[in-house]
């Protein structure tokens, strides 16, 4: 049977419960700010999965009392909007940075409801409308603000009952979406591996193989050649200008235009002022291999992107090494996959030197060992990856939908229940 609904008098909340009241959170919590320092209590991070001993990347200071005190049960929430979601009822007693806000509750609640609340996307919303700012993405909401922010008060009964629904049937969603994500990992890897096995072994089980003469590469096939990068074309490394050259001009290969995509966009992410000279010099033509030279992790060195169109009056990045082939050596779809397969990964870190950055040297890059099969079989591994890693990236693609369809899902069960329009 249905119960008899009213409306709430504030939009983000719509129709409640006859039963059901209105109040502000200046009501229900009190403000708790005592600045504290984080050497007399442990320093705590507040995150999207609520407040955590303080995180490695976490900004440091050693400003003395520069934090605020969190007490066991209080609520804690980001007051910036740029970390919309971060927010939580600590377990610990400690300090946060001043960026946020702690309330502690002023009356009998169940804490479990309102931090189901408090997590909703519809009082993210309300929250950060509340704010104030110079920045349109950048507001910043004070507890002065927040304080007079309506929330629903269900009789504390429904607020056990409502709480105690969301934990289990939350946590039945987060289990659903962390077997897609594993799914996704799992399907990641796979493709690696279908990679390497082809650039490695080539497509034909049963051809005579060789000693590559490189441990971690063993067998390949006895017609390929075993090369390194500097006995197959040149390197260089990119344009370096001040910032003044940035933001208009001609095409401009960025380092992440090269880490995040195995083959080269076509539409470069930045602009830059460059002549003609610098435009020849540092050009970008098909069948280029582009490398990250530099960054502060091993992980983010050596990673390819591969172009297979000249992109005209194109330059590319200080950050990164240019590595252009003899003509027709290298198959553009061969090199794409070839230099982003595992193979090389581990040649990579063991040779890598770090100081306080990672760096790859053009006499690291030249060292690295190609296995060149002929320009036809080339060829044929390519156009098979390009199926093979297609109907594996569909694959990928359809759980990502499902997991963003299970998220909108979860938002909209929490809203539902901590509003009423549904009871457990």
């Amino acid at each position: 049977m249905s119960r008899t609904m009213k409306d709430s008098g504030i939009p983000w909340i719509g129709e409640i419960p006859e039963g059901w009241s209105i109040d502000t959170i200046g009501n229900l919590y009190a403000l708790r700010n005592e600045k504290v320092s984080d050497k007399d209590y442990p320093p705590l991070s507040v995150t999207k999965q609520g407040i955590v001993p303080q995180l490695e990347t976490a900004a440091k200071t050693d400003d003395g009392d520069n934090r605020k005190l969190v007490k066991v049960g209080d609520f804690a929430i980001n007051s910036r909007s740029d970390r919309r979601g971060s927010c939580g009822i600590s377990a610990y007693d400690g300090s946060v940075s001043l960026i946020n806000t702690v309330i502690t509750p002023r009356e009998q609640m169940n804490p479990c409801f309102y931090n189901w609340l408090f997590h909703s996307e519809l009082f993210a919303d309300e929250f950060y409308k509340w704010g104030h700012g110079i920045v349109d993405d950048l507001w910043t909401t004070r507890w002065q603000e927040m304080k007079r922010i309506g929330i629903v008060t269900p009789p504390l009964a429904e607020q056990h009952l409502i709480a105690t629904f969301l934990d289990k049937k939350c946590s039945e969603i987060d289990s659903l979406i962390d077997l897609q994500e594993q799914m996704i990992e799992e399907l990641k890897a796979y493709k690696q591996s279908v990679i390497t096995e082809a650039v490695t072994k080539g497509l034909n089980p049963n051809v005579p193989m060789k000693d590559s003469g490189i441990e971690w590469i063993g067998d390949v096939p006895e017609e390929w050649e075993v090369c390194r990068i500097r006995n197959l074309g040149i390197t260089q490394n990119g344009i370096s200008k001040g910032g003044e050259f940035f933001g208009e001009g001609e095409p401009f290969i960025s380092y992440s235009d090269v880490y995040k995509n195995i083959e080269l966009p076509q539409i470069a992410s930045g602009l830059i002022q460059s002549s003609q000279e610098e435009q020849e010099r540092f050009s970008v033509c098909k069948g280029d291999v582009f490398f990250t030279r530099t960054s502060e992790t091993i992980e983010e060195i050596g990673f390819s992107s591969t172009c297979t169109k000249t992109i005209e009056k194109a330059v590319y990045a200080g950050f990164l090494i240019r590595f252009r082939p003899k003509q027709g050596v290298l198959n553009d779809g061969y090199s794409k996959y070839y230099f982003r397969s595992d193979v090389h990964r581990a040649y990579f870190v063991k040779e890598m030197n770090i100081v306080t950055r990672a760096s790859l040297s053009q006499d690291l890059l030249k060292s690295l060992v190609v296995l060149l099969p002929p320009i036809s079989e080339q060829q044929a591994i390519a156009d098979y990856l390009d199926k093979k890693c297609g109907e594996i990236d569909e694959l990928i693609t359809i759980k990502q939908q499902k997991i963003e369809s299970l998220k909108e899902y979860k938002k909209s069960v929490i809203y539902e229940y901590v509003t009423g329009k549904k009871e457990p």
